[in-house]
């Protein structure tokens, strides 16, 4: 192992291993000494991404799943999303990181190093760890910062969730069709619903999401997953094969802000998760394309990453669901009623111009959404 990387990678996670997967593709890179340090070995599935996109993609091969309709289901409305030229996508996490793991393996210049960095030096171009310290010309970190939970002035909304795994007897499941969102159930006076990715006609993943300020108990999910599966999919035989949780921060904190000259902040530490939802696979893959044409052009690898425009909208709507979370239902009914599935896509993927924002934004009109763009404004 070298005495001194070029770039070092904290963090093996979602944005570390796909920015050390781009840079092993990429032969401007091969003489370039490159280091992944984690404290995981990553051997477990932890998580499961979704995300859309056109035709064939890079992941392909190693998705779970993937839907050309999909389902929106309110007390109101019961929406079919024929999303074409979109796919939705599932993919589990353990396959992303034996596809990337094997792929960095095979470069005799990436070294997969167990261990935790405690600080970064930047005198001294050091990453502080537990076991050892590591020289490198460049940081890429992807460490999140606590400080947004203290930060007076950003709205913090968390997308929590729990999720079932189930198998099924007999088969009740149509493979064809995801469920985006159903607020058929859902927690009081909250943006909570259940979503459903069917992986065949006998096994689905069923999550109950929340997008509140608050966190809750676990036998709160576990209560309405079995209300939703009883009451709704009117299932009463089943087995659960899995089971998975998280918390996504769902913010408009600046974590970006804390990047230096040597330092680029990474993944959800980059700011790089969509605000207003969650969502970051593809969000990743697109601006880690920018951050690699940044570095062969000698540019400050963060420049141009982040759309001002879309953090502001983003930040609008977070305060709206801070401020009045019972409203989630009613404003994800007016984002599917009136706008196709193409048109949230694009807007969602931040490809829109002025003109089509516009539209989305009078298409969820509230009068509380007039009182948070003052807010966010000022």
């Amino acid at each position: 192992m070298p005495q001194k990387f070029d770039y070092i990678i904290i963090g093996s996670g979602l944005a570390g291993l796909q920015l050390a997967y781009r840079l092993s593709l990429d032969p401007f890179f091969n003489d370039s000494q490159i280091a992944i340090i984690d404290p995981s070995t990553k051997e477990i599935n932890d998580k499961t991404w979704c995300f859309w996109e056109k035709g064939t993609g890079k992941w392909d091969t190693i998705i779970t799943q993937s839907w050309n309709h999909g389902k929106f289901i309110s007390t109101n409305n019961n929406i079919d999303l024929d999303l074409a030229p979109y796919s939705y996508k599932m993919l589990r996490s353990i396959d992303f990181y034996n596809f990337i793991k094997a792929t960095i393996n095979d470069k005799s210049n990436f070294y997969l190093i167990l261990d935790e960095i405690t600080e970064i030096d930047e005198t001294n171009s050091l990453a502080i760890g537990k076991n050892n310290n590591y020289a490198a010309t460049h940081f890429f970190d992807s460490r999140i910062s606590s400080a947004f939970l203290e930060d007076p002035n950003c709205t913090k909304i968390f997308q929590h969730f729990k999720g079932f795994l189930i198998k099924t007897r007999p088969p009740v499941f149509d493979k064809s069709t995801f469920t985006m969102m159903d607020f058929r159930v859902k927690f009081p006076d909250s943006t909570s619903f259940t979503y459903v990715l069917p992986l065949s006609d006998s096994e689905a993943l069923i999550e109950h999401t929340f997008f509140t300020p608050f966190l809750t108990e676990e036998s709160i999910y576990d209560t309405y997953l079995e209300t939703y599966i009883k009451d709704i999919l009117h299932i009463d035989q089943y087995e659960i094969l899995d089971t998975e949780k998280g918390v996504i921060p769902m913010t408009d904190h600046d974590f970006h802000k804390e990047s230096t000259l040597k330092v680029t902040k990474i993944g959800t530490a980059g700011s790089w998760v969509k605000g207003s939802t969650g969502y970051s696979f593809k969000h990743t893959e697109n601006k880690i394309e920018l951050l690699v044409r940044n570095i062969k052009s000698g540019k400050d690898p963060k420049q141009g990453l982040l759309n001002t425009r879309s953090r502001f909208y983003d930040a609008i709507f977070l305060d709206v669901l801070d401020r009045r979370n019972d409203l989630g239902e009613r404003l994800f009914s007016k984002f599917y009623t009136k706008n196709s599935p193409q048109e949230i896509f694009k807007y969602l993927d931040e490809e829109t111009g002025l003109k089509e924002e516009l539209k989305i934004m009078i298409s969820l009109y509230h009068p509380q959404f007039i009182t948070s763009f003052f807010r966010k404004l000022f």
